[in-house]
Parts: structure tokens; sequence; C-alpha cells
């Protein structure tokens, strides 16, 4: 009897990986968020009825083909066997969600980035700028809505940033939004839905599509051929974007057309924040955290691509907001590929005792040791070295002599 070898994910799908000669996979995948490059689930195997034989079912092709068939099949079901172990929920850790967040999403990318994900970035940066304790989970597995990220809490499970912000502003009564008035608020959302509905998908086209090769670099994989899993896993989720794009609509407009939108919507976003340090004002809001979860895509994520030239040269002000951002609310985050431009040459230089970005530990700002356990002090208007996060500390004497020199 002939038998198939699939990948089952926790979803309404299955990928056939090793049906003697195809590779097919369906997907049921929403706007928030398409999994970039990550899956889990259950390695089935399955009969293919009606079939005489491995032999019978080749038919009359010759016995070179037979082979790279029956080999192809091999690997594919390796490469699905090691897949699962790779990705598989680490149940000997056992959650308990008491009176904890715990913070679903993808695990780590290897270039420094907190997350490939705008939404998983999102929700990070929303729990540090509320400082809520929380503690991260990568076990790659989505939500039963099927979105990542999503979080546990008291055993309760909620999906969608959108539904997880209401939910910790009710039961633990944190609102980054209070100081906003009511057209403030609704200027917000309409913001949020800009950024979310539409700025997203030009992201995802540019990551998932155009400079896919430069972002299966960043995905982080180990173990053997984690480089054929990569390739693998980034394609896959190349057809997935290509799809969903195309049924929301902008996918059906060409790169071009694509382009003139997302730079409509970066500009929109420069022009609405201007000189003020946080989108609605002098205070952050939840608006910041989505704006930021997006941007830092473009910022750091898309190197050499039109929206990374975009905001680090016209749109200075967007890349002096990520700055700030970063520097405020992730003091442990360090690029290698920083561009000294929007720091000042101390904080540059601080920047190299950064610690690593941790995995499973909880995190909260209210209080912050350096790496001998000492207790350090941080006021709302700097970071932890002590340096104002206002505009006035870019040095731009260095970037009017920059944009002279083009």
């Amino acid at each position: 009897m002939l038998w198939g070898v699939g990948l089952a994910a926790p979803r309404s799908c299955v990928a056939d990986l090793s049906r003697n000669r195809s590779l097919s996979l369906g997907w049921c995948a929403g706007p928030e968020e398409p999994p970039p490059a990550l899956y889990g689930g259950e390695i089935v195997a399955f009969p293919l009825r009606g079939r005489g034989g491995t032999m019978a079912a080749l038919g009359s092709d010759s016995w070179w083909k037979k082979t790279l068939y029956l080999t192809g099949g091999a690997l594919l079901a390796a490469a699905a066997y090691l897949l699962h172990e790779l990705l598989a929920i680490r149940k000997e850790q056992e959650l308990d969600s008491k009176d904890a967040i715990i913070l679903h999403q993808f695990s780590r990318p290897n270039n420094g980035v907190p997350s490939l994900s705008p939404f998983c970035l999102k929700m990070e940066t929303y729990l540090r700028m509320a400082d809520l304790p929380y503690q991260n989970y990568f076990d790659g597995k989505l939500s039963p809505q099927g979105k990542m990220p999503w979080i546990e809490y008291n055993h309760k499970k909620v999906s969608g940033t959108e539904f997880i912000i209401d939910f910790l502003e009710e039961k633990l009564g944190v609102n980054l939004n209070k100081h906003l008035g009511p057209h403030e608020r609704a200027v917000s959302r309409a913001v949020t839905k800009m950024v979310e509905e539409h700025f997203y998908w030009t992201l995802a086209y540019c990551q998932w599509v155009e400079n896919l090769h430069e972002t299966q670099k960043m995905v982080s994989l180990f173990g053997p051929f984690s480089d054929l899993l990569k390739w693998i896993l980034c394609h896959l989720t190349k057809g997935i974007v290509k799809r969903e794009m195309y049924g929301h609509g902008i996918g059906r407009f060409s790169e071009e057309e694509m382009y003139t939108l997302m730079e409509k919507d970066m500009r929109t976003l420069a022009g609405l924040l201007g000189d003020k340090k946080y989108i609605m004002g002098p205070n952050v809001s939840t608006v910041d955290a989505t704006v930021f979860g997006h941007l830092a895509q473009a910022m750091w994520t898309l190197p050499g691509t039109r929206p990374e030239r975009l905001i680090k040269g016209e749109l200075i002000n967007l890349a002096m907001y990520c700055e700030r951002i970063r520097r405020k609310f992730w003091p442990e985050w360090h690029h290698d590929d920083d561009n000294t431009l929007y720091e000042s040459e101390e904080s540059s230089e601080a920047s190299k005792t950064y610690s690593p970005l941790q995995d499973f530990s909880f995190y909260s700002r209210t209080e912050t040791f350096d790496e001998e356990g000492n207790s350090i002090s941080q006021t709302p208007d700097t970071d932890y070295t002590g340096h104002s996060l206002f505009d006035s500390d870019v040095d731009m004497d260095e970037y009017r002599d920059h944009e002279q020199c083009k």
C-alpha cells in the first residue's frame, strides 16, 4: 500500500509533504497574522487507496525517475519529522498563568530585532509601555482562533491584539489612552486601522515577497537541515502572503502601485507625528505601540529597500521616533547595524553594553538592574543610561552634513 506523509497544523490545513511528486499546502489565515515562516502541528501518515503498490503507482516511469520520487518522498518525510521536532510545543514546561501574563509569539529572529511580526512587536511593546510584567513563550502555536500573538491570563486565552489590550484594561485597570479626549481617541483608532489594515500588507509584501532572501537570513531555526527548512518555510509563507494579499485586494495592484500606497501611508504618519514626541502628543498612548511595531520593520528588517531608504532619509522624524521608543522601552535591544546618525555619541558607546534579548524570562520595566544586580534609576524622559529621549538628542548638524553630501 502506498502511504503519504503530511503536517497537520492546529488549524484547518494539511501540508502534503511526501505523496511521491507533490508538495501542496492548504491554509486558512486571517489578517492578524499570517505566520511568518513558523508552523506547529503533528505529523500524520495516510494511505493512498486505489493504488496497486509503490512501483505500480509510479507507472511506466524509468527506473531513475522511480528512484528520484522515492528519494524525494523520504527526504520530505524526514524534513517533516525534523520540522515537528523543532517546532513542537515544549510540553515539558507546565504553564501557570495564575495572575501572570503569558505572551505567546513567534521566536526571536537572529538579527537582534525582537520580532519579524509587527503584531508581536506591537503587543510586547504595549506590555512594556503599560509596565505589565509578562513571560514570553515561543512555542509557535497559534491561538484557538488561529492568531498570533495571543496571551494567557488566569487560564483564560485571548487573541487579537485589540482584544488583548481591551482585556488587560478591564482586568488590570491599565489605560494608556486616559489622557486623550474623544477626538484624539477617534484619530488614534483611525490611525491604528490605517496601519494594521493597509500599511501592514505593503510591509508583508516587502518582507516576504520582494525581500524574501534577506528575511530568510533573519529567521531563527536550529538543528539539522535548518537552512533547507528555512527555505521551505519562507517560500511557503511567500505563497500565503501573496494569496492573502490578493484576497484583501491590495495584492491585485502592481508592485509600483503597492509601493506608492506604502509611501502615502508613511508620509501620513510623518505628517501626523510632525515634531511631537509621540503620535498623539507628549505622552505615549496605545497607537504608539501599533505604529512602532510596524515602522520598526521598515527601520531594522528591510535593508536596502524603499521603505528603509524613505524612513532613514526624507522621513527622518519617523526614524527618530523609532529610536526614541526603542531606547526607552527596549534598553536591551541592540542592533549590530545601528545607524549612529540618530543617536548621540555617548548613547552609541553605551549601547555596546546592552544585554541580549531574553527568551523565557519575566520582564518588568518598573525596576531595572545592571549586570551586577544594582538598581538603575529611570525617569519618564530618560533611558537607562540617563540620556534624554527628546528630539534635541539627535545631532542635527551631522544630519545636515549627511544630506549635503547627497
